[in-house]
């Protein structure tokens, strides 16, 4: 893939939407049956659609009332980076995370590798109106 921004794209939209809607099929949907996803940086990855599959429903199983925010992407050839910002209930206590994803695509547009690393703050809160890459 030569330029990953109508993947980076779709990857933005699906997460901010499925995650919101705890429903981790279009999530699944956008990873190679051979894709490397490491959710955060001391964790084992997870491989391929299955490893993608049993994250996201054992997370999503955990959380609630999810509000995403997504940076733009961008994005250099085949690889994407996008920043994120999540606040929600998480074992039924009041949680903020922010992170980033690197994320690299194959040719037919589907995430091949994704690199997560993140912070997590006990309470909810909205990203600040200056210095940050959210937008409305």
């Amino acid at each position: 893939m030569s330029d990953a921004r109508p993947a980076a794209a779709r990857w933005a939209h699906a997460w901010k939407h499925a995650w919101e809607a705890l429903d981790p099929e279009p999530i699944v949907a956008l990873y190679a049956p051979d894709a490397t996803f490491s959710s955060e940086p001391f964790r084992e990855a997870y491989r391929g659609q299955a490893g993608v599959r049993s994250y996201v429903e054992r997370v999503f199983g955990e959380e609630g009332d999810v509000r995403v925010r997504l940076s733009a992407p961008i994005v250099d050839g085949d690889r994407a980076s996008i920043s994120w910002w999540a606040s929600l209930r998480e074992h039924g206590e009041d949680v903020t995370l922010a992170g980033t994803s690197v994320l690299r695509f194959d040719a037919a547009g589907l995430v091949a590798q994704q690199w997560d690393a993140w912070n997590v703050l006990p309470q909810r809160r909205d990203p600040p109106s200056e210095g940050t890459p959210f937008g409305e």
